[in-house]
């Protein structure tokens, strides 16, 4: 009802259980999908990571009641570009589907406060190496840009910021998450806070 009744979403399918997802998302092709966690069979995270493993995937908004660590961690590394909770005020669901059909990522202030707490845990440190190794991979133009994505910085503020088109600031985010073997901002940004920076 939400996104219906709004004149520039359309809802083209719905999918009871995990396991209807990727038929769905290859018969209708939409931009966006809205998944939940708890569904029956084959859970929203799931069928997250394997909707995202498609080299055509549409971005993925996980919508829940459960804010946990674990799930809003395995939910952002399996490509989904954002995690609402369900209390998510409806104005704000439209934003963010909007904002994600944009290419940006979009978390609830909740979501966002716990991951910020988990990245700073004194426990996090297992994976800074490997993360910071990765990072060296990138020029120093595309380091930069994945500096500003760690920071939640849009492709304007990029472009503003370091002095470079849009258009250029696309294709190094682009070029990077090739490098990088990541599929979106989001994850960009998570790999950037394992190392330390940002």
């Amino acid at each position: 009802m939400i996104l219906a009744g709004a004149d520039d979403v359309r809802v083209v399918g719905e999918a009871a259980d995990g396991s209807e997802v990727p038929a769905a998302v290859a018969r209708h092709h939409p931009d966006v999908v809205l998944m939940d966690i708890r569904m029956p069979r084959i859970d929203g995270l799931a069928a997250t990571e394997t909707l995202r493993a498609r080299p055509d995937a549409p971005e993925v908004i996980v919508l829940t009641t459960f804010d946990a660590d674990e799930f809003v961690l395995r939910a952002l590394r399996a490509g989904a570009s954002g995690f609402l909770l369900k209390d998510t005020p409806p104005i704000e669901i439209l934003q963010a589907v909007r904002k994600v059909a944009a290419g940006e990522a979009t978390l609830s202030p909740t979501v966002t406060r716990r991951l910020i707490a988990h990245v700073a845990a004194p426990d996090h440190h297992t994976g800074r190496r490997r993360a910071r190794d990765l990072l060296e991979t990138l020029s120093d133009r595309e380091r930069e840009v994945a500096l500003a994505l760690g920071q939640g910085s849009s492709n304007a503020e990029i472009s503003a910021q370091l002095f470079m088109s849009v258009a250029t600031v696309k294709a190094h985010v682009s070029r990077l998450l090739v490098k990088l073997g990541l599929n979106n901002r989001v994850q960009v940004a998570l790999l950037v806070h394992d190392a330390g920076l940002a």
